[in-house]
């Protein structure tokens, strides 16, 4: 059996997001750089505060993260079966990441620079694992 070709397409990361999408696209932005674009409704939707994000995208040179403020029908449910994982390429580059990621220091364990992975919760509730 033979490997489909793989080179002709991206791997992305989508999230859902309580409200916050365009929040949570812009702090990603100044963890990891990158273009963000938006596409909102046109008009107010009922629960919603702010104008919901129907579509919103990062795409920097490392990663890229899509995400919208629209959640299925059974709501968002936070669970701890999903997470972004991340390699990287020494410890101080995964230190630099966490300080990012983690302004709040939302500690999922107690953790060792020289622990091979490390997890962390960001501030939107987003689980990442980092590995060395």
């Amino acid at each position: 059996m033979s490997n489909p070709d793989y080179g002709k397409f991206r791997a992305a990361v989508f999230l859902t997001f309580s409200g916050n999408c365009k929040e949570a696209l812009t702090f990603y932005q100044t963890c990891f750089g990158g273009i963000l674009q938006f596409e909102t409704f046109k008009k107010q939707l009922h629960g919603y505060t702010q104008m919901p994000v129907l579509s919103g995208s990062l795409v920097a040179d490392c990663i890229a993260i899509h995400g919208s403020d629209l959640v299925h029908n059974e709501g968002r449910i936070l669970g701890n079966y999903m997470a972004i994982f991340i390699q990287c390429t020494t410890i101080g580059v995964r230190k630099a990441l966490i300080e990012k990621l983690e302004p709040q220091k939302k500690i999922s364990f107690s953790r060792n620079d020289h622990d091979k992975l490390i997890e962390i919760t960001d501030s939107f509730d987003v689980r990442w694992i980092l590995q060395v």
